[in-house]
């Protein structure tokens, strides 16, 4: 029987850790302070095997085994360990102690910890910050939370498997998302819909994928997992400063060290370039920010990349801005583009509508997925998914799918279980593989509409004016009905004759 260390024998003591923070500050802050204490005891834990079994291949050669640290993942400075701070856990400047020794490990590994700008990823985290509480209380909560982590053997040996540490990592986030709502959820994708995108999109060996959108990283590292091989690169972009240090955290615990995650806004200033023209990537996923306002409109128009010469979204609705910087960042002729969209994207006219239809007549949409509501912390407000191909070669058609009543009730959200994922996959998957003709596929679930049907519709791509879910009611036998009344009415004559009665019976 293995004796490792399982994903939920983690997730039981970080979780016991969250309980530090309950009630001190907002769950949206004291994820950071978790997740910041998680990585850094994996990076310690880490770096102290890889130094014993170098100190033992050069037979305690301390010089000999320092050398060769310095080629490993990390370098961690001795004062930077989290063993050295959990040594001086009951120093009265604890708090500042933790906030050097993450600034001098940021220091030590500057290409990976730190932005293209120079910005570190423990910068907007201090654990000497007076949201802590006092002094006092301020250093009895750090003391225990150093406590709790140390119970936490997070040695590459110990571990069961590659992927604890992530899916640790996972669950914390998820459950931020849920604990704290909306705040919280802003940066995170549900599992079952970042599953549903990849498999959509799967990408071959050798991709490159990449979300302009990739918050905490999880819908991105799923893409990556769905290719089935190591052989592929992943690069992100994150507008929040806060996020964009998990994403970070995120794919060193997963082991994707080669990643590329940029910090900024990926409208306004995109930061996957090559040259003086965007990067180009196999797929590209993104669950952006439903209708964000005030998106960057104004600088579009002189756009140095040319991503709106199909329109320019409404100042409002950001929406179509983000799918054109998709569309324009995935390769000719081979890129695929999935992304997760409010309803409102699939029908609103004026500029909306002008470049939906500009997107439809260049044989783009590959696909819509009408999704089931309240799968999303934080929104009830159901979406959809767009797939966008540019690989269509001659097939103009356009797969349809309602998968809006396919779902498993949850405690706080709505669930996709496997059996629904693989129902919306399967149907797309035979599309793909030119399968099934136009008209119905399926009775009230999925429709292949040609593109004259779109442009009868005046390219509006409402799911129900394609798949028909229209329930027939029941036909109403009026004779049984009208027996039914004079029932009623009988008895309702017979209960007011008592009820005479009755009250003749009081007035005596």
């Amino acid at each position: 029987m293995s004796n490792k260390i399982k994903s939920e024998d983690i997730n039981r003591i970080i979780w016991q850790a969250c309980d530090t923070f309950r009630g001190v500050i907002d769950p949206s802050q004291y994820k950071d302070y978790i997740l910041v204490m998680l990585f850094l005891k994996y990076v310690s834990d880490t770096y102290t095997e890889k130094y014993e079994a170098h100190l033992k291949k050069y037979d305690g050669d301390i010089a000999r085994a320092q050398r060769a640290m310095a080629s490993e993942r990390f370098i961690v400075p001795e004062h930077s360990h989290f063993d050295a701070l959990y040594d001086k856990r009951n120093e009265p400047n604890i708090g500042e102690l933790i906030d050097i020794a993450l600034a001098d490990l940021e220091d030590a590994n500057r290409e990976k910890l730190t932005s293209s700008d120079g910005a570190g990823i423990f910068r907007n985290i201090s654990f000497n910050s007076s949201n802590l509480g006092d002094k006092k209380d301020k250093n009895s909560r750090l003391k225990t939370l150093l406590t709790d982590f140390n119970k936490l053997d997070l040695r590459p040996s110990a571990l069961d498997g590659q992927d604890v540490l992530g899916d640790t990592y996972e669950f914390l986030i998820s459950n931020f998302a849920s604990d704290a709502g909306k705040k919280a959820g802003e940066f995170y994708t549900p599992k079952e819909v970042s599953t549903v995108l990849a498999r959509l999109t799967k990408s071959k060996p050798g991709a490159r994928i990449y979300d302009p959108t990739c918050g905490s990283a999880s819908l991105l590292i799923k893409a990556g997992q769905e290719v089935g091989d190591p052989n592929f690169s992943l690069y992100g972009q994150e507008a929040n400063g806060s996020t964009w240090a998990l994403a970070v955290m995120n794919m060193f615990l997963h082991g994707f060290d080669n990643a590329s995650i940029r910090w900024g806004d990926t409208l306004r200033n995109p930061k996957h370039t090559e040259g003086d023209n965007l990067m180009k990537f196999d797929t590209v996923v993104a669950n952006p920010p439903f209708s964000l306002d005030k998106w960057g409109q104004e600088e579009a128009e002189d756009d140095k990349y040319n991503r709106f010469n199909r329109g320019v979204p409404p100042k409002s609705k950001g929406d179509w801005a983000f799918i054109l910087h998709m569309i324009e960042s995935a390769y000719e002729d081979t890129g695929i583009v999935g992304v997760v969209v409010p309803h409102g994207v699939l029908f609103r006219g004026s500029a909306e509508g002008r470049i939906r239809k500009r997107v439809i007549e260049d044989n783009l949409l590959d696909a819509v997925i009408g999704l089931p509501a309240n799968l999303f912390f934080g929104t009830g407000i159901p979406a959809a998914i767009l797939i966008f191909n540019k690989a269509k070669d001659k097939r103009t058609e356009t797969l349809f799918i309602d998968a809006s009543e396919e779902y498993l009730n949850g405690k706080n959200q709505n669930i996709l279980a496997d059996k629904h994922i693989d129902h919306i996959v399967e149907t797309y998957s035979r599309f793909r593989e030119g399968e099934i003709k136009p008209g119905i596929v399926e009775d009230k679930y999925s429709y292949i509409a040609t593109l004259s049907e779109m442009k009868e519709n005046e390219y509006n791509l409402n799911i129900p004016r394609y798949v028909d879910t229209f329930e027939e009611e029941a036909e109403i036998d009026i004779t049984e009905v009208q027996t039914e009344i004079s029932k009623l009415e009988n008895d309702l004559a017979d209960v007011r004759s008592k009820m005479q009665e009755y009250l003749k019976e009081l007035s005596l």
